[in-house]
């Protein structure tokens, strides 16, 4: 092939013939050294060689951005390296991909707190019950959104500090500063964000995205395990054997029919607030006498028994459901009127369910000449008041969504359905009988009255 040393003339001057897909022009003074133009009119230096008898080509660069004394001389830095039997290719392949390493961990090492935790919440989150979500995202929240009970905005979560935070920033030393000052004004929700903290750094541990970038002893060191508050159990807070009595007649007398049942039925099964405000008409059977709850550990819900004290609070419930809004009718309002699907259906709050029956659990304390009790106290009621009739304490824990504490516990008792029936109905005769609650043959209670 005919060589030309190269001139800026002539590189510029260099085209593609017609009816050829690329020409070359080859260069007198660097051996190898080619400028190849493509019939769309690109031009690029190459060079080409032999490598164990085969021929190799390696572009250069574009003339527009390597001179020719440039490009003479890389061509004779690709020549050396055929030479020396290796391949120009492989060499700038191993170079790109230490390129990406170094970028993609410099990546790692700028992530913040605040988007691996993202990551990690979403990640996880079809492992996690609905509750386990929530707490993830209410403890990392930056706040500053309208309240949903209330008026006022939200407060910043206590892991809500920790998000403009890097990664490898997250040290010992900081989890501790972290910990002295935000445990002052919340230390239980902090204990708790402790723990969810301690579970993400764990998993960041074993993900290849974030290994090794956050120290291995950022919550491992005694500094750091001194500072977590110590959670107490709540001294009162519950309901005594005496006080059933002032408790069933103060709370039966609520005019909202939905929050006397929802309160009744926080006390009769023991489970959290926001179990039972979550529950449908769906979750509800009433030939075989239970209730799917939303469980805050076991991602597909829990079965407990439905008492039959209860069972007639809910049918009443349900009647009451069906039955149109009267005042809208009288006003001709048009629209069309469904049932509601929650079970403690509210008409003012924002998704339709009950939101806030705090204020009227407080006014029958008030009422009944009791001392407070909060809503969660009255879990602790239910726990507390079954010992009366020595139900096992394996019971009631799958009753209330306890995870199991001992081994035998864990993996060699199974209570079906009609066993946890049996205990539970006794609990809540026992408190009905403490409570001088009368339940008739039939399991019909006093009516509940209808309040517009």
């Amino acid at each position: 092939m005919a060589k030309v040393s190269f001139t800026a003339a002539r590189v510029e001057a260099h085209q593609c013939p017609p009816g050829s897909s690329q020409s070359f022009l080859w260069d007198s003074r660097a051996p190898g050294l080619g400028l190849r133009a493509t019939a769309a009119g690109a031009k690029s230096y190459i060079v080409q060689g032999k490598l164990h008898g085969r021929t190799v080509r390696v572009t250069i660069g574009d003339p527009r951005n390597w001179s020719i004394d440039k490009a003479r001389a890389e061509a004779h830095r690709l020549q050396i390296l055929l030479d020396a039997g290796k391949d120009p290719r492989e060499e700038r392949a191993e170079q790109r991909a230490a390129d990406e390493a170094r970028r993609a961990e410099a990546h790692r090492r700028n992530v913040t707190f605040g988007e691996a935790w993202d990551v990690y919440v979403e990640a996880r989150r079809p492992r996690w019950s609905e509750r386990h979500y929530r707490d993830h995202v209410q403890h990392a929240d930056a706040g500053g959104q309208p309240k949903k009970r209330g008026p006022g905005l939200t407060v910043a979560g206590p892991l809500a500090s920790l998000r403009p935070l890097k990664l490898a920033g997250l040290t010992a030393e900081h989890v501790a500063q972290w910990l002295a000052a935000e445990s002052e004004a919340r230390p239980t929700m902090v204990a708790l964000s402790f723990r969810l903290l301690r579970g993400f750094i764990r998993w960041s541990t074993d993900t290849l995205a974030y290994r090794g970038v956050i120290p291995a002893d950022a919550y491992k060191t005694r500094s750091v395990k001194e500072l977590v508050p110590r959670v107490k159990a709540k001294e009162g807070d519950v309901l005594e054997r005496e006080q059933l009595s002032a408790w069933f007649s103060a709370v039966r007398q609520i005019r909202n029919p939905v929050i006397s049942a929802y309160l009744q039925a926080l006390l009769l099964t023991g489970a959290r607030r926001e179990e039972m405000a979550g529950l449908r008409w769906t979750d509800v059977d009433f030939q075989w006498r239970s209730l799917r709850i939303a469980d805050k550990v076991e991602a597909g819900g829990r079965v407990i028994p439905l008492p039959p004290y209860l069972h007639a609070l809910l049918r009443e419930l349900q009647r009451l459901n069906a039955m149109p809004p009267v005042v809208a009718h009288n006003r001709g309002e048009e629209g069309t009127w469904e049932p509601s699907p929650w079970v403690f259906a509210s008409r003012t709050s924002a998704d339709g369910k009950l939101a806030e029956p705090r204020i009227a659990h407080t006014h029958a304390l008030e009422a009944g000449g009791l001392p407070h009790v909060s809503l969660h106290g009255l879990r602790r009621s239910f726990a507390t008041l079954s010992e009366w009739v020595e139900c096992p304490t394996g019971v009631v824990a799958q009753i209330q969504g306890h995870k199991p504490s001992a081994i035998a516990e864990k993996h060699y008792v199974r209570r079906p359905l009609d066993l946890l029936r049996k205990w539970h109905d006794m609990i809540e005769a026992w408190m009905l009988e403490q409570a001088c609650v009368a339940l008739s043959a039939s399991n019909e209670v006093v009516s509940l009255r209808v309040v517009n």
